[in-house]
């Protein structure tokens, strides 16, 4: 079973000629409304490769928090611990996705997951301690996090997403960290102009028995143990690459609970998350175990 603790979100989404810059007003596309945020889409990316998830989150009571917790739901996810919150409104995402090239730039406002605090991971009771993975991300308060890895009684895996500074307890309750090349360049304070960079970088973060960075078009940078492994991405064209990194994540997770080696692990991830930047939102765009299969040429 994968727990996830996170964010929830109705991601609004405006594809954009480009991306504005400072003082710059661009006319977009049609908006479009999809179910979001980093957990939520990360525990729907599990369960649709078969995957037992169990959510603990905090949406607004308002229509929104409503309709999340529904679409959770449906997907098979365990919602028994996602709960509405007087007085604040369920998260939100604004993005702005480049219609040329797919990326995106995107602006979260948490609402009611400011309101996820730690003493709601300590009254989930069992579901973390019996987790196989506990799956964690930064769109909800930095002590919520702390809380559930250190009640988590499985591999914890950390996407840290947003960036921000994570003390040396964290890190040393995390056993597979996941950030991109933003948020690594992030945690090590330079910048990180090439894969060489990348990889150094990933061998001086101490507590993490290994990092996996995540790199886009370039694959995804393993280091375990002190060794280094490049593991390529799967050739798509790519339409929106909203969600890639949690499609990444969620099938890490399910390939890690289900005994898979690490590097295997992330090959399988690559590809779910390559499958993801084809079609367009978040939740809609996560693949389905017959999807990676197909794109692998065999089982997941």
């Amino acid at each position: 079973m994968i727990a996830v603790v996170g964010s929830i979100n109705l991601d609004l989404v405006v594809p954009v000629p480009h991306h504005p810059v400072p003082g710059e007003t661009v006319l977009g596309g049609d908006l479009a409304e999809h179910p979001g945020g980093k957990g939520a889409n990360q525990a729907v990316a599990a369960a649709r490769l078969g995957a037992q998830v169990a959510m603990v989150g905090r949406v607004g009571m308002d229509q929104a928090g409503t309709a999340l917790r529904a679409v959770l739901e449906r997907e098979g996810v365990d919602v028994r611990w996602v709960l509405a919150e007087a007085g604040v409104s369920t998260g939100r995402a604004l993005i702005a996705v480049d219609r040329m090239t797919g990326e995106n730039s995107i602006i979260v406002s948490p609402g009611a997951n400011s309101a996820l605090f730690p003493e709601h991971c300590a009254a989930s009771g069992a579901v973390l301690r019996d987790a196989s993975v506990t799956l964690l991300q930064q769109e909800i308060p930095a002590a919520t996090v702390e809380a559930a890895a250190r009640l988590a009684g499985g591999t914890v895996l950390l996407n840290p997403a947003p960036a921000r500074d994570l003390p040396a307890e964290l890190l040393d309750m995390v056993d597979v960290l996941v950030p991109n090349r933003t948020e690594l360049a992030a945690l090590v304070g330079h910048p990180l102009p090439d894969l060489h960079a990348v990889a150094d970088a990933a061998r001086q973060l101490r507590g993490p028995a290994a990092v996996v960075v995540t790199l886009g078009r370039d694959g995804a940078l393993l280091c375990e143990e002190g060794a280094v492994l490049l593991v390529p991405a799967l050739e798509v064209t790519p339409v929106d690459t909203t969600a890639a990194g949690d499609a990444f994540c969620g099938a890490l997770a399910y390939a890690i609970a289900g005994g898979s080696p690490l590097h295997e692990a992330v090959r399988r991830a690559n590809a779910s998350a390559a499958l993801a930047t084809t079609l367009p939102g978040a939740q809609p765009s996560l693949p389905t175990r017959a999807e990676v299969e197909k794109l692998l040429g065999h089982d997941f």
